[in-house]
């Protein structure tokens, strides 16, 4: 799996857990669903996302066209 394919799915799936915390838990929690939008919108811009610093890292992913220069 790539970093970006990485960054995607873990995006969406806090997108889905902090709805699902929200309805189910405590309506605060609608504020995890606003950081993870935010950070979306501000990685489309800057590139910086946290996430991907982390999975780069910790599961050693490589992006497209590292993987591309790889093979």
């Amino acid at each position: 799996m790539s970093l970006e394919k990485a960054v995607t799915a873990f995006a969406g799936f806090m997108v889905l857990l902090s709805v699902a915390l929200t309805v189910w838990v405590h309506p605060a929690f609608i504020w995890l669903t606003v950081f993870v939008g935010a950070n979306l919108f501000q990685q489309s811009f800057t590139g910086f996302c946290p996430a991907a610093i982390v999975m780069r890292k910790v599961f050693n992913l490589k992006t497209e066209a590292e993987r591309a220069r790889a093979q």
